[in-house]
């Protein structure tokens, strides 16, 4: 905080000028002025004594004479000697011995008979000479006695020397202290600069040292840093790169020729396009060189190039501009990687994601971007297309027969008879199980025929050779020709598949063209999806429920509700004819709803009438699912019926919440949270993805009847159905198995560890006054001391 400055302040020197200078002034004016008292008392005296001298010598020689008034003698005796002027001395002449103003007889001041004037200086000033004198004399007999006093003067006139020198000596001390102070102030002026320079050249010292000090450390970091790019470069797949303004390559280090297969020297001097040329015709180099033209950064750039050896590499680039300290672009710098193992990878991953694994043809996905390739192909050309639905005839005869090795092998021979039957340029695709499809388009030398259809029926029945055994197999086929009447162009394998039924309706072993007349199945659906909408109505739902055993006490925990139809015309259909008409209309939404309430209140009457505490099992449809009020649904259900929410379990299939996990888990917690119980239905038939398992508040996993089916004579779904549930436990999930039908089924699942059965080995589903009265004889699994052999009791 600085000091208040006054407006003006003395310097210590000023100060110091100005006192000592009028003092020294005052001393020598003091002195002059008692010099000009001496002069002028001495001239006083002279005067006096002159005068006195003058008359008492007139009065002397006056005496003698005739008499005259001693008034008129003296003026005569002072004029007689020159010294009639009053203006240097007073005098006054007294006829007596003392100067007694009655006896004075001669005055030359101005007032006669006054007294003569005080001192005109101080006392101290005058030496203490009082400027006045009396003489006494005796002449003509007569005392006489003369005062004289210093006639009055002007200061200037007596003094003009002092004078001088007193406003001399003032100015000159004046003019001393103001050039003092201004070299007092410019010396202080000097001297705040001299600090703050001082003070700043020790803050920029400072400053400096503290540059250096930071410079150092930065260029030891950046010496440390360039070292351990050096390093890394060195120990990492990647090199780095760097092209002049030109595009052209100046630099390329971390040994590059060692993994990219390029000698460097292909590459120096030259820009990318130079030793890569297919570069400059496709899409993606001009894209590259418009975004290096424009100075652009760029990331990931793949692209391929022919090494040394001739082989194929990929390579993945990314880059940034330079500019020099101007602002002017000076280049690229950068790095790059080969890439061509992964692009392999993902290659063959591609590859096994849009092909059958068994047979190697595509897959469904493949033939859904194949079929649209077709259809735009025959829009533009005008020429047919046809898509052919093969589907092998007693195919499963093979598989229970002679098993699924045999069928396995059944169906590789056929896929490549079906493709050594077609040209090159058609698609044959296994769509799922025994079924292929084949898409055909017409060239202009090569038209469709049915004679095309023939050849392929004739490869498909040649015999096979199964193990030991020759074995025929037939197909049959359906075609649906595009464009035609009644074929929409994403219904052509639904059009096939229907003209595909028509063929094994008529015998197996042949052909049809799909025709408007053959879509029964189709106002089937129509009348199906009529009555549906009215059987919730009419009360035309039934449950079945199938017991869910557990299989170390073997007592029945819980059973599964099975929607079921009572049709006053079509009888009881089944869940596979119009649960998807349900699904596809909306109406699996409140057919869901009262399955899930009918059930829920089912449980709880049997509860209360002591029957056990069971668990009830419900399916959810991916329409419920994405209801926004089924958290307000499950809710309902169990305040209304009062069923403990444990006792309700609601299963799920994965791909309900595979499409958009996030809000799928969010949900499947919410869901939770109102104490139901959750299992995962089908477990192992969709995506079955480890990852989003663990996320899931998931209680329950059930193994999907397809592979029970067959762990008792393949080591490959037995695998399959050991894994889950050994996976299931780790994750702390409880096992049920669907569609248990043997005895050898039971024993393996219990050797594995499985919690829970429900199959046709121990009960089909059964009516509630049924399954009631299962439930009241206590029917259970027997559990055997001397194995895990168990039989119905």
């Amino acid at each position: 905080m600085s000091r208040r400055r006054l407006p003006f302040s003395f310097t210590p020197a000023a100060a110091l000028t100005l006192v000592g200078g009028l003092v020294t002034t005052a001393a020598l004016t003091a002195a002059v002025v008692r010099l000009e008292f001496d002069k002028e008392a001495l001239a006083f005296a002279q005067d006096s004594v002159v005068r006195v001298a003058a008359l008492q010598q007139g009065l002397a020689t006056a005496a003698g004479a005739t008499v005259q008034a001693p008034e008129a003698l003296a003026r005569e005796t002072l004029a007689r000697a020159g010294l009639g002027g009053g203006d240097r001395v007073l005098l006054r002449l007294y006829a007596a011995r003392q100067a007694v103003p009655a006896r004075l007889v001669y005055a030359n001041d101005a007032v006669a008979g006054a007294p003569l004037l005080a001192p005109p200086s101080p006392h101290w000033l005058n030496g203490g000479r009082e400027g006045r004198a009396l003489h006494g004399f005796s002449a003509g007999g007569q005392d006489w006695t003369v005062e004289t006093q210093a006639a009055p003067h002007t200061w200037t006139g007596t003094h003009l020397a002092s004078t001088l020198l007193l406003t001399g000596g003032v100015l000159s001390t004046l003019l001393l202290c103001a050039f003092v102070q201004a070299a007092g102030q410019r010396a202080r002026r000097v001297q705040e600069l001299v600090q703050e320079r001082t003070a700043d050249l020790k803050r920029t010292n400072q400053r400096l040292v503290e540059d250096m000090l930071a410079r150092k450390e930065t260029e030891k970091a950046l010496q440390e840093s360039e070292q351990r790019f050096r390093q890394l470069v060195a120990m990492s797949s990647d090199w780095y790169w760097e092209q002049d303004e030109q595009f052209r390559f100046v630099s390329v280090t971390g040994d590059f020729t060692e993994k990219s297969g390029i000698g460097i020297e292909r590459v120096l001097g030259k820009s990318r396009w130079d030793y890569v040329p297919a570069l400059v015709d496709t899409e993606l180099g001009r894209e590259h060189r418009a975004c290096l033209e424009a100075h652009a950064p760029f990331r990931n750039l793949e692209y391929r190039a022919i090494d040394d050896d001739g082989q194929e590499r990929w390579f993945c680039i990314s880059g940034q501009p330079v500019f020099d300290e101007n602002g002017r672009f000076a280049g690229y710098r950068g790095t790059g990687s080969d890439i061509t193992a992964r692009k392999m990878t993902e290659q063959r991953v591609h590859h096994v994601a849009q092909h059958d694994v068994l047979t190697g043809l595509p897959n469904r996905s493949l033939l859904q971007d194949r079929l649209g390739q077709a259809v735009a192909y025959a829009n533009r050309s005008g020429r047919p297309v046809w898509v052919m639905l093969i589907d092998l005839d007693r195919f499963k005869f093979v598989n229970d027969s002679m098993g699924h090795k045999a069928g396995d092998v059944l169906l590789m021979t056929v896929a490549a008879r079906l493709r050594g039957a077609l040209r090159d340029s058609d698609t044959v695709a296994r769509l799922s199980g025994d079924e292929f499809v084949a898409i055909l388009s017409e060239h202009r030398d090569e038209p469709l025929t049915p004679d095309i259809v023939q050849r392929l029926m004739d490869a498909v029945a040649q015999p096979v050779m199964l193990g030991t055994r020759e074995f025929f197999v037939t197909c049959s086929i359906g075609v649906a020709v595009y464009p035609s009447d009644g074929t929409p162009s994403d219904s052509l394998i639904e059009h096939a598949d229907i003209a595909m039924y028509r063929a094994k309706k008529l015998g197996r072993n042949n052909f049809q063209f799909y025709t408007p007349a053959m879509n029964e199945e189709s106002l089937e659906r129509v009348r199906i999806e009529s009555a549906l909408r009215n059987a919730l109505e009419r009360d035309e739902f039934v449950l079945h429920y199938q017991p869910q055993v557990d299989l170390k006490t073997g007592q029945i925990v819980g059973m599964e509700a099975l929607i079921r139809w009572q049709h006053p015309e079509l009888g009881m259909v089944p869940p596979g004819r119009f649960v998807g008409v349900a699904e596809d209309t909306g109406l699996i939404v409140p057919i869901g709803a009262w399955v899930m309430r009918t059930a829920a209140a089912q449980n709880k009457a049997w509860q209360d009438a002591g029957l056990g505490r069971l668990r009830v099992a419900v399916n959810l449809s991916a329409r419920q699912f994405a209801s926004s009020d089924l958290l307000a649904d499950i809710e309902s259900v169990l305040n209304d019926t009062g069923l403990d929410p444990a006792c309700l379990e609601l299963e799920l299939t994965e791909s309900l919440f595979m499409s958009d996990v996030t809000p799928a888990v969010e949900l499947l917690h919410r869901m939770k949270s109102l104490g139901v119980n959750l299992s995962i239905d089908d477990f192992g038939t969709g995506y079955s993805s480890f990852s989003y398992l663990s996320r899931f508040p998931i209680d329950v996993l059930k193994i999907d009847r397809s592979f029970v089916n067959d762990i008792t004579h393949d080591a490959n779904y037995a695998a399959i159905v050991a894994s889950i549930i050994a996976l299931a436990h780790n994750l702390r999930l409880s096992v049920i198995a669907e569609g248990v039908e043997t005895a050898e089924q039971l024993d393996y699942l219990r050797h594995q560890g499985c919690d829970e059965m429900q199959g046709y080995y121990f009960s089909r589903p059964l009516p509630a006054p049924e399954f009631e009265q299962l439930l009241r004889q206590r029917r259970g699994l027997a559990v055997l001391d001397d194995g895990p052999r168990a039989a119905a009791a």
